[in-house]
């Protein structure tokens, strides 16, 4: 994949060296200075292009009419917009992303400036504190098929619905399958005649609306007053 990331903060830098890492193309555009003079003792040279990334000579000179990716990461939420707009009406990149800086401008972000994904941090945490509260125990441990889809993983406890129950058993939600279920350090196959144990730990994908009911068969029971 080739990717181009305007803004060398420590977010457009560190995804830069995320990628690189994971052997991708990466091109990171900056214009200031002071930031340039850090960013040149963090990522290789031929990485950086100096400019501005609105500038759309210093966009030519970054690939990006090649791009699959542009990571629009600049100190300015306006210029995360103008920069996501011009690149796929100018050079038709196939993917924008954007940060948004202040989350009173997030309803901004999409469509009509061509953002395919905005990465509000205000949101994101809210919705990571509501699914923690919601799930219980239960740990989200990836998110699949851009966030529909959570692979969750839990130690089921003494007394949890799902102890003695087989797989082909247990009314799990419809949108979710076992992974996989650990026993004593060794990794089960979840065949349907198994039944789960107390101990076991369960990995599953499940969709938003099914995790409430699987963490309620492998989580604690609820015990009333």
């Amino acid at each position: 994949m080739f990717a181009v990331i305007a803004g060398g903060d420590a977010t457009g830098t560190h995804l830069a060296s995320l990628l690189l890492a994971q052997e991708h193309e990466v091109r990171l555009v900056e214009h200031r200075r002071g930031v340039l003079a850090h960013i040149h003792r963090t990522l290789p040279t031929e990485v950086i292009v100096e400019g501005h990334a609105l500038d759309t000579r210093v966009l030519e000179a970054a690939g990006v009419a090649n791009a699959q990716v542009l990571a629009a990461c600049m100190e300015g939420d306006a210029q995360n917009l103008a920069l996501c707009y011009l690149a796929r009406e100018r050079f038709h990149v196939a993917r924008t992303i954007a940060c948004v800086n202040d989350p009173g401008n997030a309803w901004l972000f999409d469509v009509k400036f061509h953002v395919d994904v905005s990465l509000n941090q205000a949101d994101i945490l809210a919705s990571l504190i509501e699914q923690e509260m919601s799930l219980g125990d239960m740990m989200t441990l990836a998110k699949l098929r851009r966030g529909r889809f959570s692979l969750v993983g839990e130690k089921i406890p003494e007394g949890a619905r799902a102890v003695g129950i087989a797989i082909k058993d247990l009314p799990l939600p419809k949108n979710s399958v076992i992974a996989a279920i650990i026993r004593h350090g060794e990794i089960l196959i979840p065949r349907g005649p198994l039944r789960f144990e107390a101990r076991d730990e369960v990995l599953a994908i499940v969709d938003a609306e099914g995790a409430d009911e699987l963490a309620a068969l492998f989580g604690r029971p609820v015990t009333t007053p």
